[in-house]
This record gives structure tokens, C-alpha cells and sequence, in this order.
């Protein structure tokens, strides 16, 4: 076993887990972090893959709900309408994504300062529609309309840039049509759900091969990490977006991406 490894991973997991439902972008600042440590896995699958435990946190944590949901469904439309809201957001970055696996894993995720101009421009973007006086039409994610799913769907696709972040996209898309933030950020909860199972099955169908024994104990580590980080970010999340808005993670997001080009102009 690979200390160095075994180390590097549980400081990934750590990383995303923590990250994972922030508007900061879990792959950008794995990517990083592991450029900087000089951690290498398989077809970049250790970063897909770990993802896995923070989908569990977040079944844990909204598990009551999506009990009710299952049990509601047969006969409650509002319930159908929105799982099928669901998978309709689902749908645009499941196909891209399929589309274009290869660029985004074997260019996209090895383009160090193109993260980190994503984190810094999203950061801006953050801090811009934190400020705007947008106006609020909707505040409960079972109401939202298909038409406004998909919608946030489209924004979704933006996160196949990795540095971007997919829950700030969804969440600044949703904004942008009229959620109020506690409820964007919630939808993006329950979009994470399909999306990063599909992210980890799709993997995991393509690299499968390329994985060793050693491969699979790192992402058991970080797997596991990650899943206990996650949990605890999920359960906090929606009261700190309530109270203080996205402003102190648009600020992290520029202070990250703004450091990383700092260190690769200065030690590669």
C-alpha cells in the first residue's frame, strides 16, 4: 500500500466532500489540489468516481423525503410532476456528457489554468447575481414547473467545464428564472442525485479496465472520506445560503482560482 497515495487520497475525499454541494466546484479543486500533489489516477476515475460517496450523503440526508416521494407517487401529481422535473434537468448534461467524455477527460481535466479561470470568472458571476434584485416567483422545489427544470437543466451543461461547478450553475440558472436561494439550492441537491450517478456509471463503464487493485483501494478511501464530509456540508448548507447568500463563496472561488494561477506561473 501507498502511503503518499493513501494520504493524497483521503485529503481529495476530504476536499470533496466538502465541496461537492458548494457553487465552488469539487472537480476544479480536486483537479488542483491533485496537480499540486502530484497525485495521478487511472483515466482521471479516481475524481469521478469518488463522487459516489457524496451522492450517498445526500440519500442519508434526505431520506424521509424521498421515502415520501416513492410512497406519494402512484398518486399524487404534484409528486410525478416533480421527479419528472428531475429527470428532465437530468437530460441535457447526461447527454453532452456522454458526447464529449473523452475530450473532458483527457483535455478539460488536465487544463489546470483553464479551472482556475473558470473558478475566478464564476466567482464574478457569483458575486453579480448575489447583487441583483432579481425577482422571486417560486420557493418550493415541488412547485417548480417542467419548463423551469429543463431550464436549469441547460445551465447544468456548463459544468462539463471543470472549475465551473455544477451546483453553481444550476443554482445561478435557477436564480436567474425566479427561485428564491434556499429552494435553487435544494433543486440542485436533488439534480445532484441522477447526474452524479450517471457520472460514476458511465465511468465506470469506460474505465473499468484501466483500474488496478491499487486504484480501487484509493477510491475506496476517498470514496468513504468524502461521504462523511459531504453529510455533514449537506445537513448546514441550506441555513448558511439563507442567511448569508453565495458572496463568501464567490470571494473563495476567485481566492482559490487566483492562488492556482499564481502557483503554475511560479512552480508548474
Amino acid at each position: 500500500m501507498d502511503v503518499k497515495a493513501t494520504f493524497d487520497a483521503i485529503i481529495l475525499g476530504l476536499t470533496e466532500g466538502l465541496t461537492e454541494f458548494l457553487p465552488v466546484s469539487s472537480t476544479g479543486h480536486i483537479l488542483l489540489l491533485g496537480h499540486f500533489l502530484g497525485f495521478k489516477s487511472a483515466a482521471h476515475s479516481f475524481e469521478v468516481l469518488i463522487q459516489l460517496g457524496a451522492i450517498l450523503a445526500v440519500l442519508s440526508a434526505y431520506f424521509a423525503r424521498l421515502w415520501q416521494l416513492a410512497v406519494t407517487l402512484p398518486t399524487s401529481a404534484r409528486s410525478r410532476r416533480f421527479v419528472a422535473g428531475i429527470l428532465l434537468a437530468f437530460l441535457p448534461a447526461a447527454i453532452i456528457g456522454a458526447l464529449a467524455h473523452d475530450l473532458i477527460k483527457t483535455v478539460l481535466f488536465d487544463s489546470p489554468r483553464l479551472i482556475c479561470t473558470a473558478l475566478i470568472v464564476g466567482g464574478v458571476i457569483l458575486l453579480v447575481i448575489d447583487k441583483l434584485p432579481l425577482t422571486v416567483r417560486y420557493r418550493d422545489v415541488m412547485d417548480y414547473p417542467l419548463w423551469l427544470c429543463g431550464a436549469i437543466g441547460v445551465f447544468q451543461c456548463l459544468a462539463l467545464i471543470p472549475g465551473t461547478s455544477r451546483s453553481g450553475a444550476t443554482i445561478v440558472g435557477a436564480l436567474l428564472l425566479g427561485t428564491d436561494k434556499r429552494s435553487a439550492a435544494e433543486f440542485s441537491f436533488f439534480l445532484a442525485m441522477p447526474t452524479m450517478a450517471g457520472a460514476f456509471a458511465y465511468d465506470l463503464i469506460k474505465s473499468h479496465e484501466a483500474l488496478g487493485t491499487g486504484d480501487i483501494w484509493l477510491i475506496a478511501v476517498g470514496f468513504t472520506v468524502a461521504f462523511i464530509a459531504a453529510l455533514l456540508v449537506v445537513k448546514a448548507l441550506l441555513d448558511f445560503v439563507s442567511r448569508h447568500g453565495f458572496t463568501p463563496f464567490a470571494w473563495w472561488r476567485i481566492g482559490v482560482g487566483a492562488l492556482g494561477l499564481l502557483l503554475l506561473s511560479t512552480i508548474g
